[in-house]
């Protein structure tokens, strides 16, 4: 067992660290980390706070290699303005069950949701004007269960097993490429 105990000089503390090297193979398994070698695994090192922030630059910097007009939203009822349609941007990481979850989903005004959803060595996309989230989700999969707790919603995607709704707002960055250009006109 290799000594991570160097830096303990307390003789009782070195034996409760070693205790709990002991216990630590019954509540600890080792398993392999798909992230471990992603280019996105950073992202799943950081705050939560911080991971919605990298998903809209993530997706403001994807649009504008593509050539769409970008720029922030002037309000926090949307987060980016893309070709002038007014965007609220979602980012997902791969839940450790499969899928998804776009979380935070409010009725506020914007016209579309762009969903990003990044998986260790893939990446899928759906952009979903409001009104259908309105019709599916919105009002429909609430997010926090309190009494009355509608104002927020959240939309869980696996891949493979998508709602048939959703197949029309895209699935692939070249869908939802596809999507954006045609609401560019």
């Amino acid at each position: 067992m290799k000594d991570h105990f160097g830096a303990i000089t307390d003789p009782e503390v070195r034996d409760l660290a070693l205790y709990a090297a002991l216990l630590r193979d019954e509540y600890v398994k080792d398993e392999p980390d798909p992230w471990r070698d992603s280019p996105f695994g950073w992202i799943k090192t950081r705050p939560s706070r911080q991971v919605g922030a990298i998903g809209e630059r993530l997706v403001a910097a994807w649009c504008a290699a593509k050539d769409f007009d970008v720029v922030k939203s002037p309000d926090s009822e949307a987060d980016r303005l893309i070709e002038g349609h007014r965007v609220e941007i979602k980012f997902s990481t791969l839940w450790r069950g499969g899928g998804y979850k776009f979380q935070q989903i409010r009725d506020q005004n914007y016209d579309c949701v762009f969903a990003l959803g990044i998986s260790p060595f893939d990446a899928h996309a759906w952009v979903i004007p409001k009104a259908v989230l309105k019709r599916h989700v919105i009002g429909h999969m609430g997010q926090h269960t309190g009494a009355g707790a509608t104002d927020t919603s959240w939309l869980p995607v696996k891949v493979g097993e998508e709602p048939e709704w959703l197949t029309e707002c895209g699935g692939s960055l070249a869908q939802a490429h596809d999507l954006l250009a045609a609401m560019a006109g």
